[in-house]
């Protein structure tokens, strides 16, 4: 395995991608054998957003994600709950500390929490104690985009008052919150981000641009600008695929660099959400096309939006 220190040493005066060392801010295990994942082993979700994800239903282990990243020279991962059984939100913790124990793998993790269930004090009270966990996700109720309004609110959304009083505890955590979510919610993430300013909010998935018509573009552009006011909100470039086209650089280009431009380099990383992207590309190409779109870019920015940011937000 690299050395991180080394990496970074040998990266900041070449400027060479084959020592740019890579932390990789949203990655996931899965060991559908031992484990209950219902999106996995029931039927399969039927608006899944890639289209079939049939491949990906299976196990896919430490080893296994060091096989499809290949080449890349990925030295910290940080874990994302994996929608595993909700009856047992403790019991991924669990097996991710094994994991960990015998591959070194992942230093950190944002684990599973319900933010609006009876059980969210004692959930929290056993993350914010453990050294692994640095935040946690709950995706909040969404709506289609032809369905939202401006003053959308429903049971589990961000302004529920129930789910909100969950959210309130992330602080006396310690934890930080993943949110999940389409872009067309992020007036309520601004205003969850506003109302809460002590919590860290990372955006996951680039928030979700499916729509690469030139009016969900600058939808999507419209609302990152809002979310990006606030300070204590963070994007995750990441979840950018198409349906039914392998990953390119022509199609996200214009995604990735409007998104570096509206939040700024150091408040972006990279990230590979493997093995859920596998769906439509291979590890290794996505990695090579974040750095090819990364290109222009200083070599202090690459190095941030590649490694040091996300070392920094999940404190590893």
């Amino acid at each position: 395995m690299w050395d991180a220190n080394e990496l970074r040493r040998r990266f900041l005066e070449s400027g060479a991608d084959d020592d740019l060392p890579i932390a990789d801010a949203h990655q996931h295990f899965f060991d559908v054998e031992r484990n209950y994942y219902p999106w996995l082993a029931d039927k399969p979700v039927q608006n899944f957003r890639y289209g079939d994800y049939d491949r990906i239903r299976r196990t896919f282990l430490p080893d296994d994600y060091f096989r499809a990243a290949g080449h890349h020279k990925i030295v910290q991962t940080v874990l994302i709950e994996g929608e595993w059984d909700p009856a047992d939100p403790l019991g991924e913790l669990r097996w991710v500390e094994s994991l960990r124990r015998e591959h070194g793998f992942p230093h950190a993790m944002s684990a599973q929490a319900w933010l609006d269930r009876e059980d969210v004090d004692a959930v929290l009270d056993v993350y914010g104690r453990h050294p692994l966990v640095r935040g946690i996700r709950h995706k909040p109720a969404a709506v289609a985009r032809a369905d939202h309004t401006n003053d959308f609110v429903a049971p589990g959304s961000m302004r529920d008052p129930k789910w909100r009083d969950g959210y309130a505890k992330l602080r006396e955590h310690g934890l930080l919150f993943e949110l999940q979510v389409f872009w067309w919610h992020f007036n309520e993430a601004a205003e969850l981000a506003r109302d809460f300013p002590g919590t860290q909010i990372v955006i996951n998935h680039t928030g979700l641009p499916a729509d690469r018509s030139e009016e969900g573009l600058k939808g999507w552009c419209d609302a990152l600008e809002l979310v990006a006011r606030e300070p204590n909100v963070h994007l995750k470039i990441s979840g950018i695929c198409i349906p039914g086209q392998r990953w390119s650089v022509d199609a996200n280009t214009r995604i990735v660099r409007t998104a570096i431009d509206v939040f700024g380099a150091r408040r972006c990383s990279f990230a590979s959400n493997y093995p859920v992207d596998g769906v439509v590309d291979r590890m290794t190409d996505i990695f090579d096309g974040f750095k090819t779109i990364a290109a222009p870019y200083s070599i202090a920015n690459r190095l941030a939006l590649f490694y040091d940011n996300a070392v920094e937000v999940y404190g590893m």
